[in-house]
């Protein structure tokens, strides 16, 4: 499979997408991260903001949430006009936010029933370990969202708070993919980039009936800030074009992949995943 998806023809409408998520100031995960990604696909990416966060390479010092009815209305304003193939979130910040994201995709018919898939990416913190979600929120999350979502991709940090499962191992990483689908998507995607003993990286992807792997080459650096929003919205980004959802994860994965083995230094701390290995042409 290639790690590209068909470019507009100039003057044509690209694939719309869109991304509900928080800022990212410092530009390396987010809706930066998103709208980087889906622009380096040749998608056009439509935002609804639910947070700006005050953030650099090295943490989150600063969050401020948006009217819930605000996030609502974004999505409102722009789905019925501009017209979406698939969404994903991430950063929601709170279950008020959270509660007015599903009412809204129920009523512009996104999600796992209906006609635009949903990829929930359930972003509960920073990978400082700064806190991005309200700790009253997770019930929101699992009880509206999740039900509504075509598939979901935590990390293993978040799988913990979600099932309360410890991913170790395979066996572990599989248990918690059954518990990710009990909560309502159609695919759990359980994420194995935190698998520090693992000389792989390995995600385990569930529909409820069996069990599909994707295992690649552990990237040896330490920049890889946004590295899940950028494959969430890759995940977005293919299933915009038609992809069956093994398939865009087949496809994300590799493009996320190829964003780690090009990342590179930003600031004090961590530098993000870079896609711009997109932009040349000898790269496949």
């Amino acid at each position: 499979m290639t790690a590209r998806l068909p470019l507009p023809a100039s003057g044509a409408t690209p694939v719309r997408v869109m991304t509900v998520a928080g800022s990212d100031s410092g530009g390396g995960a987010g809706i930066q991260a998103d709208m980087r990604t889906f622009a380096l696909l040749g998608l056009h990416a439509c935002v609804a903001v639910t947070a700006v966060t005050v953030q650099n390479s090295t943490g989150v010092t600063g969050i401020q949430e948006i009217e819930p009815s605000v996030v609502a209305a974004q999505m409102r304003s722009v789905v019925p006009d501009i017209g979406v193939s698939a969404v994903k979130t991430g950063m929601l910040a709170s279950g008020p936010i959270i509660d007015a994201i599903a009412d809204a995709a129920v009523d512009l018919r996104i999600g796992r029933d209906a006609d635009v898939p949903l990829v929930v990416d359930p972003v509960c913190a920073s990978m400082h370990g700064d806190p991005l979600l309200a700790a009253d929120a997770l019930g929101a999350l699992k009880e509206r969202l999740f039900p509504l979502a075509t598939v979901v991709t935590p990390n293993l940090d978040e799988v913990r708070l979600l099932t309360g499962i410890d991913v170790v191992d395979a066996d572990t990483q599989r248990a918690a993919a059954v518990a990710l689908h009990a909560l309502g998507p159609r695919w759990a995607l359980v994420k194995g980039g935190h698998l520090r003993g693992s000389d792989v990286s390995p995600d385990v992807l569930y529909d409820g009936t069996g069990f599909l792997e994707f295992p690649s080459a552990r990237i040896d650096t330490p920049h890889d800030h946004g590295a899940g929003d950028t494959l969430a919205a890759a995940i977005t980004g293919a299933l915009g074009h038609g992809y069956a959802v093994p398939d865009a994860v087949g496809f994300a994965k590799q493009w996320v992949t190829r964003g780690l083995a090009a990342a590179y230094p930003l600031g004090a701390g961590h530098g993000p995943v870079n896609p711009l290995w997109r932009l040349d042409p000898e790269a496949d």
